[in-house]
């Protein structure tokens, strides 16, 4: 069994409202210190063992659904779960 922490955020390019948003509402709170947000998603997958390498269906899954790779970047960190 393995753990997966999945990552996702808007390419740099891209611009991001959400984090604009966020970002004015901070500083309207005085948290003035804040110079940029960008709003992300953060996904824990866990996954059987199986035939297939955990890094190749993992891949797959993100550039398949879980991530829109035209606008989206994606990492992912893998962790073997221990049986319990």
């Amino acid at each position: 069994m393995y753990k997966v922490k999945v990552f996702v955020t808007l390419r740099e390019s891209v611009l991001d409202p959400q984090g604009n948003a966020v970002k004015h509402s901070l500083h309207s709170m005085n948290y003035n210190e804040v110079s940029d947000v960008r709003i992300g998603k953060y996904l824990e997958l866990s996954i059987e063992k199986s035939e297939c390498p955990v890094e190749e269906v993992v891949k797959e899954m993100c550039e398949r659904l879980l991530a829109n790779v035209v606008i989206e970047d994606y990492r992912f960190e893998i962790e073997e779960a221990v049986a319990q």
